[in-house]
């Protein structure tokens, strides 16, 4: 059974158990509609559907020659002030269903609430209901008991190949050189357009057919510039292209590995079937300046998935209850690209004001409680790659196990790896590794992160570029030798992050 199907079964028990208020969360009012229509076209209930503009009419479910049809009958339009719809659902006798748009826009109006509480008192005990179909959570403290709340998902691939099929149905019978694909092609492009409602998908392909005048398996790079979009549009999220590579990673072979291991089995049916269950993530903790970033960046590009970067900063917005909600729509958007990476930066800092406690009211506390709920029972195939720089600032919940997958120690680099990123970006920088003196650097290197030791590099190029001339192995231990690296200013807290690594961590080298 699909999300969107688990859903919709919780909904009509909820209609046949006479819950009188439900809240849908979702864009899309017209799928919603067809849905519920679907859902209750065998009960013997009315459906009815109210918008602001058009007031309230007759929803009529009925089967066309060809294929089903929804329609919302014309009718004129009454009802259109909310008291009065209100109203006019308390004193109707009909056992009916009431589909609400435009609603939450009136749930600042104390009135208008108090109307609803009286309306949900009066249908607890009939036959009718009212579902309202919103973008936005907008939850009035008085109706927070009587409210039943529902995050509708987005289409999943099978919905998104359905309408891929009637899409090219009708291009196919304009011009048949419109539509060049199989149904293994259509799946493809079905799974990529995950994260799109149906209007969206719609319009991609169109898009498609209209920028080179054939809709076929080409068109992936145009569905994935188009989720881009989305990611930008939530405001929350980032969308990082990834051009690293694992090979980019200097030392870390354990943690490579477990990355190679699970990347074999990553989100497969097959992997299910043999009885593994999807990866959560991993957390990766280290000194600044170690490769967390970079390895995030490579993850996704060795797993070819979407990376998406959560920033806190944006989680935490300064208005009342937002931050919570920002929570749910960063999730809810990483949910619907899955299967995706989600790579959460310095999750320290994001959650810092949960260990002060009082600070911030307790939001910290509840934007965690809300990340850490998500963490432990999501089904969607989004991978969490958190890293972190400190350990003092992280609440115990989110340490233990159960929550990630593994928590990998990314220490500074031994000799061997040394010499290894040292290789690493003086080929990036199209230098030849062979005339360096690699040992020697290797050494007046030790204490250096990765960081620090391209930055050493980036600065020996500068002296040899000044000069006129060749970069060679003393230019690079001259700049290491004139910078100060973190194992020295910061020794204290390196030492306090490897005594706690020790025992709770799985080194990454």
């Amino acid at each position: 059974m699909s999300r969107v199907e688990k859903i919709l079964s919780e909904i009509d028990i909820l209609v046949r158990s006479r819950y009188p208020l439900i809240y849908i969360l979702s864009h899309e009012e017209h799928r919603i509609e067809k849905l519920i229509s679907r859902m209750i076209k065998n009960q013997k209930k009315a459906f009815k559907v109210w918008s602001v503009t058009s007031g309230l009419k007759d929803y009529k479910y009925h089967i066309d020659v060809e294929e089903e049809k929804n329609d919302v009958i014309e009718t004129n339009p009454i009802f259109t002030d909310p008291l009065e719809l209100l109203e006019h659902i308390i004193k109707n006798d009909e056992a009916t269903l009431f589909l609400l748009k435009d609603f939450h826009a009136f749930l600042d109006d104390f009135t208008v609430i108090r109307k609803l509480r009286d309306a949900v008192y009066k249908l607890n005990a009939s036959y009718k209901n009212i579902i309202i179909v919103s973008p936005v959570l907008k939850l009035p403290e008085d109706l927070q008991k009587e409210i039943c709340l529902i995050d509708f998902p987005l289409p999943d691939h099978l919905e998104i190949f359905d309408l891929l099929r009637d899409v090219a149905k009708d291009l196919k019978q304009t011009n048949s050189k419109l539509v060049n694909l199989n149904k293994e092609d259509g799946l493809a492009l079905a799974k990529a357009a995950q994260g799109l409602t149906l209007f969206e998908a719609e319009n991609v392909f169109s898009k498609a057919v209209v920028i080179d005048s054939v809709l076929d398996k080409r068109d992936l790079d145009l569905i994935l510039k188009e989720k881009q979009q989305i990611v930008r549009k939530s405001g929350i999220l980032e969308y990082y292209p990834s051009t690293s590579n694992i090979d980019d990673l200097g030392g870390q072979t354990k943690l490579k590995k477990w990355l190679s291991l699970r990347g074999k089995a990553l989100f497969s049916e097959e992997a299910k079937k043999f009885g593994i269950p999807s990866p959560k993530g991993i957390l990766l903790l280290g000194p600044p300046g170690t490769g967390k970033s970079l390895t995030a960046k490579a993850i996704s590009n060795f797993w070819k998935l979407p990376l998406l970067k959560l920033d806190f900063g944006k989680i935490f917005s300064g208005l009342v209850g937002s931050s919570e909600e920002n929570m749910r729509t960063a999730i809810k958007t990483a949910e619907g690209l899955a299967p995706a990476v989600l790579w959460v930066d310095e999750i320290e800092k994001g959650l810092s004001g949960e260990k002060g406690g009082k600070s911030d009211g307790g939001t910290s506390a509840r934007v965690l409680g809300t990340f850490l709920t998500w963490m432990q029972e999501k089904e969607s195939n989004v991978f969490v790659f958190a890293t972190a720089n400190s350990i003092d600032c992280l609440p115990p919940e989110l340490l233990r196990k159960g929550r990630f997958d593994e928590i990998f120690f990314l220490d500074l680099p031994s000799n061997k790896e040394r010499e290894e990123i040292v290789k690493i970006h003086l080929t990036k920088r199209k230098r030849d590794f062979k005339i360096f003196d690699l040992q020697l650097l290797s050494e007046k290197s030790k204490g250096y992160s990765g960081a620090e030791i391209e930055q050493s590099i980036i600065e020996a190029l500068y002296n040899a570029f000044y000069e006129q001339r060749e970069l060679n192995t003393n230019d690079i231990a001259e700049a290491l030798k004139i910078m100060v690296p973190l194992s020295t200013t910061h020794a204290e807290t390196i030492k306090g992050l490897r005594e706690w690594a020790q025992t709770r961590a799985r080194m990454a080298a």
